[in-house]
């Protein structure tokens, strides 16, 4: 599939500037750096075999999403970069993957409690719900909760598809894509990341930046996989309410 090559073309940025270099240099010396990544994740996400989801599609949808990171990623030098770049394009394909599995009645249902759930908790409590808050307002057990949402988007199911790899965190409480991308801010996700305890960094660590799976995760802190899961979306939870903390400070 051809690619616009226009998509490269944008206005001198602060990034670009530090550099003494023309955007559009910096921006696809970026994607060339990061297209290998691009067919990686998008081959790793159609080895699952979703009915009506093209390789094409997932690359397409990735080099987007890469050439967006290289436009916006405005720090001062590339540090951080690598993981912004990693986040945006599996936020783009899992965007895509999300939009060909059409959810159950049940999912739909189990969707609007978490929705509601959350929604009420935020305003009686004046801040993000925990896991625990959430689990007690719905009557389910901490760890029903984790495999419940991670159900919502059906991307659970991928972990036996590609060996046991969630490679988005698949979770709809909160999805961590609409944490991670619609920020598009690194540095604010970097302070969140340091105040997280230290077994749920250690977590995000093995998975976004050791890209270990989740069976390889779970031999590594000598738990469970299912305990894996059920760090992963304490993980998340966490992540947002610091984040959201930060952006209200």
């Amino acid at each position: 599939m051809k690619h616009d090559q226009s998509a490269f073309a944008a206005p001198r940025t602060a990034a670009a500037a530090a550099y003494g270099r023309p955007v559009r240099d910096l921006v696809e010396d970026r994607v060339r750096r990061f297209v290998p990544m691009v067919r990686k994740a998008a081959w790793h996400i159609h080895g699952a075999g979703r009915d009506g989801l093209e390789i094409e599609d997932l690359m397409q949808a990735g080099y987007i999403a890469l050439t967006e990171a290289a436009r916006n990623h405005e720090g001062p030098n590339e540090d951080g970069f690598a993981a912004y770049a990693k986040i945006r394009v599996r936020g783009a394909m899992f965007d895509l993957v999300r939009k060909a599995m059409p959810e159950s009645r049940g999912q739909v249902r189990r969707r609007r409690q978490l929705e509601d759930a959350r929604g009420r908790l935020r305003q009686e409590l004046g801040r993000a719900p925990t896991m625990a808050e959430l689990a007690a307002r719905l009557d389910v057990s901490v760890a029903e909760l984790a495999g419940w949402s991670d159900a919502e988007v059906q991307i659970a199911s991928l972990d036996e598809s590609y060996d046991d790899r969630n490679a988005a965190f698949a979770s709809d409480m909160p999805d961590p894509f609409a944490v991670l991308c619609e920020l598009q801010d690194i540095e604010r996700l970097g302070r969140a990341m340091v105040d997280l305890p230290e077994r749920l960094q250690l977590v995000l660590q093995l998975f976004f930046v050791e890209e270990l799976n989740l069976t390889e995760i779970a031999e590594v802190l000598e738990v469970s996989v299912p305990r894996v899961h059920q760090l992963k979306a304490q993980a998340m939870l966490k992540l947002r309410a610091l984040m959201e903390r930060d952006e209200a400070d």
